[in-house]
């Protein structure tokens, strides 16, 4: 009898206690600046809807798992090669994810890719509303379809096929024409500088995604391995936001360990992440300080004075600098570039440190 109360009463507390559950989602440190949010995103994926390997909510976990904020399941629409197994439904890949984005608080681009012999290439559209309507025979039709739903269209991998790398005149039709907005300068392992300088003459947003065909092993993440992926300046975490951060082109990307992107975002990236302490010893002319490094990114430094003193600031992490100065200043202007972060192609971010010698 006594048993059979005890069971009853462990049966009650389990029938009546409240269900939860608890995930870890792995936090990705690069600040806000210039009072945006920094969205952390992946514009580029496929799963067996096209050519990938793995099922849409797949692709929902990987990026919860990798504190992305927004991603874009792109599957191809002219190439499917899993079409005995997987019903040709364009939008489906979209709607099975749709509910698990949600729950796990990631926005989810309805997207997909137009996939034509290079030139013209690859293209990726985001933000469509039916994706089916892309499915044209004609290239331009398809892209002018995209347009049509309001899309963002950006070029993927341009230096994919080195044989056809170049800007051809089709290009050219697409951008006088308002229907090409971004360019990949990076797409899963390689950046190409010259999508990068394409993105600087043109002013077209610029990318960088993942390209994922394969499931996402799970390493963990370090300041040097990590998925490539598009950081968004957007007014809030928002599809509408989102979506006016990529069309107005404040982006950048960090690819390894560099950060790809304009001057004003970079500089913004860098002195939110860089905290300089006061001196703490003073001899002379030499003085000893503290940098903090708040970010993510291990941010490489070259010294432009005379010494040409090349710093690594490690990420997250305090680094303990030591350098002249003027014996009678009271105040040192030290001129630095940040190597790892690219303005253009083979030229990084100049900075100035500003510090007081009292």
């Amino acid at each position: 009898m006594k048993l059979k109360v005890i069971c009853l009463v462990v049966i009650t507390c389990l029938v009546l206690a409240p269900f939860t559950t608890a995930e870890a989602k792995h936090k990705i440190n690069i600040p806000d600046i210039l009072g945006y949010k920094t969205l952390k995103c992946d514009f580029h994926m496929h799963t067996v809807f096209s050519d990938g390997m793995v099922w849409p909510t797949v692709r929902v976990d990987e990026a919860e798992r990798e504190g992305l904020d927004a991603i874009a399941i792109s599957d191809h629409i002219e190439y499917q090669p899993h079409k005995k197994d997987v019903p040709t439904n364009h939008n489906r890949s979209y709607e099975i994810a749709l509910q698990r984005a949600r729950e796990k608080n990631i926005l989810l681009i309805k997207a997909a890719e137009i996939t034509r012999e290079t030139p013209p290439g690859h293209f990726n559209a985001l933000f469509l509303t039916d994706i089916n309507l892309l499915d044209t025979e004609e290239f331009l039709d398809a892209v002018k379809a995209a347009n049509s739903q309001g899309a963002f269209v950006f070029w993927n991998h341009p230096g994919w096929k080195p044989k056809f790398k170049g800007w051809f005149d089709i290009h050219t039709q697409l951008y006088e024409n308002l229907l090409l907005q971004g360019i990949e300068v990076v797409n899963g392992v390689s950046y190409y500088p010259e999508a990068h300088k394409w993105a600087l003459e043109k002013n077209l947003t610029m990318m960088g995604n993942s390209d994922i065909h394969q499931p996402m092993v799970g390493t963990e993440m370090t300041p040097e391995i990590h998925r490539p992926m598009t950081l968004v300046f957007a007014k809030e975490k928002s599809i509408k936001a989102l979506r006016e951060g990529l069309i107005a082109g404040r982006t950048a990307v960090w690819f390894e360990n560099q950060l790809i992107g304009k001057p004003n975002y970079l500089h913004a990236i860098f002195r939110k992440s860089v905290k300089v302490d006061k001196p703490y010893l003073r001899k002379g002319d030499t003085v000893w300080f503290e940098i903090t490094n708040n970010s993510d990114i291990d941010i490489q430094v070259l010294n432009l004075g005379q010494d040409q003193q090349k710093l690594e600031l490690p990420a997250n992490a305090i680094t303990i600098v030591k350098t002249k100065v003027d014996a009678r200043a009271e105040q040192a202007e030290l001129r630095y570039k940040v190597t790892n972060f690219l303005i253009a192609p083979d030229k990084g971010l100049p900075v100035n440190l500003n510090i007081s010698l009292n």
